[in-house]
């Protein structure tokens, strides 16, 4: 995969189509093949959806009925589910996209501009929106990560801290101002999210949508909510 590739999730109803090249590459285990130089670090079962953020909304465009299998490593993250079926917001039964066997995505370390995460009332489970910057659009689309609290706020905190290392050591791919460079250290070096559970990611490159009918694709009419400062639906 390119460098510059946009992440699947900027076209919701594309989940790395075959042709373009742009999926994580997995083995015959469906475990995802790492690059030259890159390490696996960890790896988890979360539940995933994706949103399409606006300046004061936000709604979820898709989401799989089932978890998924979700990979970090020092360059990405990635995951790969079984289901055969995209659960679109809004779709019926019989109008849900049917995808041959596997479906996965990923999220590159250049694309992230912020990490959202917030907790459901009964304290449980929590959600991270891991969110990027479009071209030519206000819309921003961020992937969440549903699970276990405890599990959830860890991947945040690795997050952070492999977003930011990535950022740091490659200023070949990012180009920083020493103000964002210092952001980007004290990120590094953090223990605890801090703040309201938002933490900005400077240096972010700005992903492109897929095709036009994503940045203008109209709402479902019985799609979802989102509140992304407190984590509401």
């Amino acid at each position: 995969m390119r460098s510059d590739a946009s992440p699947f999730f900027i076209a919701p109803h594309r989940f790395d189509a075959a042709h373009d090249g742009s999926g994580p590459l997995l083995d015959r285990h469906h475990e995802l093949v790492p690059e030259s130089g890159e390490r696996v670090l960890d790896r988890s079962r979360v539940d995933v959806a994706g949103y399409l953020l606006g300046p004061s909304d936000a709604y979820r465009a898709w989401g799989l009925p089932a978890p998924v299998t979700l990979t970090v490593t020092d360059h990405r993250l990635a995951y790969v589910g079984g289901s055969t079926q995209l659960a679109a917001v809004g779709a019926t039964r019989g109008g849900a996209t049917r995808l041959p066997g596997l479906v996965s995505g990923q999220i590159r370390w250049q694309w992230p501009s912020r990490l959202e995460l917030s907790t459901a009332d009964d304290g449980d489970r929590a959600t991270l929106l891991v969110v990027c910057d479009a071209l030519r659009t206000i819309r921003q689309p961020a992937l969440a990560l549903v699970g276990p609290e405890g599990r959830i706020t860890q991947i945040a905190r690795q997050l952070r801290h492999l977003v930011a290392t990535f950022r740091l050591v490659r200023p070949e791919l990012v180009d920083l101002s020493p103000p964002e460079r210092d952001a980007l250290a004290r990120l590094a070096r953090a223990s605890s999210l801090g703040g309201a559970g938002r933490v900005l990611l400077p240096g972010a490159l700005p992903v492109e949508f897929h095709s036009r009918d994503d940045y203008y694709r109209p709402r479902h009419t019985d799609a979802r909510s989102y509140d992304a400062a407190s984590g509401q639906r």
